[in-house]
């Protein structure tokens, strides 16, 4: 089944609006892990009715985002030292084999379009707009599915980047003096994925993505091992 984007974009419809706006303040963590999502707040807040507030939150509960706890309500999940070692794993399966697809099933158009992602985020980067690169990765990442021609993938690859999106917030907001060092050396896998993908290279295509993939996997869990000690 070909995965195909459309120029046509419909109106979010408020659920979405809901979900979108609290994607972006867990990720970031403006909302921070632990703490409790109060319907009532986030109606006052968003301006958006009970139900699709309602709906945003089980959709984030879901996707791992949000706990749901009986009789206490919706919370931000924490970040675990498992969640960690899941995430990251699942993720170097998932986007290692969506690089090696795109490598394998992608187009020069695929390739063309990569390859500007990864310009717009070293871009991104010089002007210091954090909300630009993540648009731009979040871009490119929907491109290697797209470029992968597999559904499931398109459809599983946002979750795990939403998921991976909070740790690296948690990254360059603990770890490092800026996120720019960050950006850096992902700005070196996404041309090594754009540049593979235009070869046809599917291994330096995969290889680029996991090896990134592991180095934020080690950094992430030696900081949370070192924090639990």
């Amino acid at each position: 089944m070909k995965v195909s984007s459309s120029n046509y974009e419909q109106p979010l419809s408020l659920a979405e609006q809901a979900y979108n706006e609290l994607v972006k303040r867990i990720t970031k963590l403006e909302l921070e892990p632990g703490e409790i999502l109060a319907e009532k707040n986030l109606i006052e807040e968003l301006k958006i009715g009970r139900t699709p507030i309602r709906e945003a939150l089980q959709r984030l509960a879901i996707e791992g985002l949000v706990t749901h706890l009986h009789n206490r309500g919706m919370f931000v999940s924490e970040i675990t030292f498992s969640d960690v070692q899941e995430i990251y794993d699942f993720r170097s399966l998932i986007d290692g084999y969506a690089c090696r697809m795109a490598a394998t099933r992608g187009n020069k158009h695929h390739a063309s379009e990569l390859m500007v992602c990864h310009k717009n985020l070293v871009n991104a980067m010089k002007k210091d707009d954090i909300d630009a690169y993540i648009e731009h990765d979040r871009k490119f990442h929907r491109l290697l599915a797209e470029a992968s021609n597999n559904t499931f993938l398109a459809e599983t690859m946002p979750r795990i980047f939403n998921l991976h999106l909070r740790l690296w917030f948690y990254i360059v907001t603990n770890l490092v003096d800026n996120w720019h060092s960050v950006a850096k050396e992902h700005q070196v896998m996404t041309r090594d994925v754009s540049e593979a993908v235009e070869q046809g290279d599917s291994e330096r295509a995969e290889l680029a993505m996991k090896n990134y993939i592991a180095r934020r996997q080690q950094e992430l869990r030696q900081e949370l091992y070192a924090t639990a000690r």
